[in-house]
């Protein structure tokens, strides 16, 4: 089930994606803000999945919020104002929603998550579908890529694409440059597929590509922007791994 939020300030706009939500399988409300220091919190716990965000809100626009975002969820904007479109897309957000939202158009947006795949076939290094796999065949290592079910579908991701691997409970959020996927499968599982002198288990939730780490410091490792959190029983792994670099 992945969770979701909804910052917007008002409040029919509010309870038409409610509605809308309320008609597809997977999905969780836990949270409807009318301004984004509100949703800060609950964004910052970690437990947000989709964050459906309005682009103008009273204080502080939706677009500015997502600046001070250090590690966004998964971001769906909805506005009146068709002119924002451009401006948006440099947050790579799953897509641009312009009211009254329809929900044939709600739920085209929330199928390019539920389906894994974010962005658009066009986009640099996006995976292509495995046609030949079989409904059931779980994903197999290729040498140097895995393919990754999502739904019916299978996407090949190769290992120097992944930046990071974020669990959610039942669901992983494979990060790389150019896209996040979204698979139903358990962290243990995926470890087991990726190669152990390429990625290394940080912490409960997280496991990171060696190659992108750029600094470790106290309880913590730097992949760019992005920080990641280390797990008190994975600290001496991590240590292993400087020791021996």
């Amino acid at each position: 089930m992945l969770k979701c939020i909804i910052v917007e300030d008002e409040t029919l706009a509010q309870d038409v994606i409610r509605n809308h939500l309320a008609r597809i399988g997977g999905l969780e409300l836990i949270g409807a803000f009318r301004t984004a220091p509100e949703a800060v919190p609950l964004i910052e716990s970690g437990e947000v999945d989709i964050l459906f965000l309005d682009i103008r809100l009273p204080g502080m626009s939706g677009l500015h919020f997502l600046r001070t975002l250090s590690d966004p969820p998964l971001v769906v904007l909805t506005t009146a104002y068709a002119e924002y479109a451009l401006e948006s897309y440099e947050f790579n957000v799953i897509d641009y929603l312009l009211k009254p939202i329809s929900f044939e158009r709600f739920s085209k947006a929330v199928n390019k998550i539920l389906d894994g795949r974010l962005y658009p076939s066009t986009a640099p290094g996006t995976p292509g579908a495995f046609p030949g796999a079989a409904p059931d065949q779980p994903a197999a290592p290729a040498g140097d890529h895995i393919f990754i079910k999502s739904n019916s579908k299978f996407f090949r991701v190769d290992f120097t694409e992944i930046l990071y691997v974020q669990g959610m409970k039942d669901y992983l959020k494979i990060h790389t440059p150019d896209f996040t996927l979204i698979t139903h499968q358990t962290m243990n599982d995926l470890e087991k597929l990726l190669p152990t002198r390429l990625f290394i288990r940080v912490h409960r939730s997280y496991l990171v590509a060696v190659r992108q780490i750029r600094s470790i410091y106290g309880n913590t490792i730097e992949l760019g922007k992005v920080e990641i959190p280390i797990g008190v029983n994975y600290k001496d792994a991590v240590m292993e791994l400087v020791g021996r670099r």
